[in-house]
């Protein structure tokens, strides 16, 4: 795993050196979702990220050990990223970011019926969800 430099021994500030940027969360979100991606799925979300930025955050996540990649079996000039058990982890924080979203914002029918399930049994949600992408690492 690749070091980055950390401002304090304080968990929270180091988590953040992580994924506390604007763009971090949401390639691991998308990931959550597809199970892996190439670099060209990512640029297709709908909140357009930058190729510079892209880049930037695959790389410090995979460095943190947060994603991995692997040769596309299609394609030898495409890679795959998908989560690694660290990064498989941090589902339960992006349940809570959800759920403190959809108290603090307007959101779409789609994120209201993700939610909806979630809300039934967040416990075994979580639980589900995770076993499913620990099968894919």
């Amino acid at each position: 795993m690749g070091s980055i430099k950390k401002r304090s021994g304080c968990p929270v500030s180091s988590s953040l050196d992580i994924w506390g940027d604007k763009w971090s969360l949401l390639i691991i979100r998308d990931l959550m979702y597809a199970k892996q991606c190439t670099y060209g799925d990512f640029l297709k979300s709908e909140e357009k990220i930058a190729t510079n930025i892209l880049a930037s955050r695959l790389e410090t996540l995979e460095q943190t050990g947060v994603i991995s990649k692997i040769v596309h079996p299609e394609s030898k000039a495409k890679v795959l990223y998908k989560l690694t058990a660290k990064g498989i982890d941090l589902l339960p924080v992006l349940i809570e970011i959800y759920l403190w979203g959809e108290k603090n914002f307007a959101i779409s029918d789609q994120h209201k019926k993700f939610l909806k399930e979630v809300k039934k049994d967040k416990e075994s949600f979580i639980k589900n969800i995770s076993a499913s992408l620990k099968k894919h690492i």
